[in-house]
């Protein structure tokens, strides 16, 4: 048995030996390097259902952590988004208490200018200090100007470098209609964004568990119970599962709220713009909640235990092995839990050498008919091309057998 594989090895070797003289072609390669950020964006699924019922000018709801859409209303309308502005605020702050930068428990002094925002605030008195803990409560529960002002000149040494920063940041997270001018939300030229970009500045603040220990807090206290905070978010207080997020009210704004909610697993962010009115931002967001969490679920996705090989041309292996990585869960329709399949499409024509990591195909996973998320199939090992060398090596070791 073993000298009849050895025989079909030094055949396979010849031929690939002479297929190698008689070749002229250049090299096809199947893709690039992999990398998880080419992975392509989870299918929205829109709903009219409720459409008209929702009384502002742009919405959107997405399931936190993939970010798959499950409604949509003018979500790329550049509007004035008035206090949500703070949730990038609060995310550069956690990402520099994360990064070491700084501290909860650092004191921050008050400038002048943070003492001159107006609007909601806790009255900062010039070279008054705070810890940033203390102004990190009042910025997310009391939606304070001044104390996100104080923040971000902390951060960054002015507001002017923190909006520098604060564009960046959106710029790395794809908020293509987004432009920040100042840290608080206030009304100014040039400043605006959109519902997409909100939610996808918001679902990056709730990766910080941190925050939600102060986002979720109805009441508290400053200076030693002399400033009372109360939250300006009514959903805290009254809608179950509610994890923030940020109100918004101003002259251009409008009524906007970023509400976030979790249920039985399901994490989901809510995004008003433009309302008219309080009942009208809270019963919008609300009825997009209610919509999340009355027809989704979550999913776990399902295991192959099966190895996938996708032929290789003019390598020194004729197939090489594919590997493809899954979120943990989906999310999907209720009823549908257990329909979760894998489709596996490998690429035509796939011609050595293959890099390691090299895309060599797509996997889609399907909840019934519908595609709830594609990702790519990758080669786990590299294949060599067939040449004279590597023919020899073949053929030689072969006939030692």
């Amino acid at each position: 048995m073993k000298k009849k594989r050895a025989i079909i090895r030094v055949i396979s070797a010849v031929i690939a030996f002479f297929a190698i003289i008689a070749s002229t072609g250049e090299r096809v390669y199947a893709g690039g390097e992999y990398n998880p950020e080419n992975e392509t964006e989870t299918t929205a699924v829109s709903s009219e259902s409720f459409g008209n019922t929702l009384k502002v000018k742009s919405a959107i709801l997405i399931e936190q952590g993939s970010g798959t859409v499950l409604y949509e209303k003018n979500p790329d309308e550049p509007l004035a988004p008035a206090s949500i502005t703070k949730v990038m605020t609060m995310l550069l702050v956690m990402e520099a208490i994360d990064g070491g930068k700084i501290s909860l428990n650092d004191e921050v002094a008050a400038s002048e200018h943070a003492c001159s925002m107006g609007g909601s605030q806790i009255w900062l008195e010039p070279g008054e200090t705070m810890s940033v803990e203390e102004l990190l409560k009042a910025t997310a529960i009391g939606s304070a100007n001044d104390a996100a002002v104080a923040l971000a000149e902390y951060v960054s040494g002015s507001e002017e470098e923190f909006v520098g920063l604060m564009n960046e940041r959106a710029k790395e997270l794809g908020m293509t209609n987004t432009n920040f001018m100042n840290a608080s939300g206030l009304d100014s030229k040039g400043h605006f964004s959109s519902a997409r970009d909100i939610a996808k500045m918001s679902s990056e603040l709730l990766k910080h568990e941190k925050i939600k220990d102060y986002t979720t807090v109805w009441m508290n206290t400053l200076r030693d119970g002399k400033t009372q905070l109360v939250n300006t978010n009514k959903l805290i207080r009254f809608y179950k599962g509610a994890t923030g997020l940020k109100t918004g009210s101003t002259d251009d704004a409008g009524k906007c709220l970023a509400a976030s909610a979790e249920r039985n697993g399901l994490g989901v962010i809510a995004v008003v713009l433009g309302a008219g009115n309080s009942d009208d931002q809270f019963g919008s967001a609300r009825t997009l909640l209610d919509y999340a969490f009355a027809n989704y679920t979550v999913a776990k996705a399902p295991v192959s235990e099966t190895a996938v090989y996708v032929k290789v041309t003019g390598g020194v292996s004729d197939s090489v092995i594919g590997k493809y990585d899954l979120p943990e869960e989906f999310i999907v329709k209720k009823g549908k839990e257990k329909e979760l399949t894998v489709e596996i499409e490998s690429d035509e024509n796939v011609q050595a050498p293959v890099k390691e990591g090299e895309k060599i195909g797509k996997v889609s996973v399907r909840s019934g008919e519908e595609t709830v998320g594609e990702y790519i199939l990758y080669a786990a090992e590299r294949v060599e091309k067939m040449n004279f060398f590597n023919a020899f090596v073949i053929l030689y070791g072969a006939l030692l057998q």
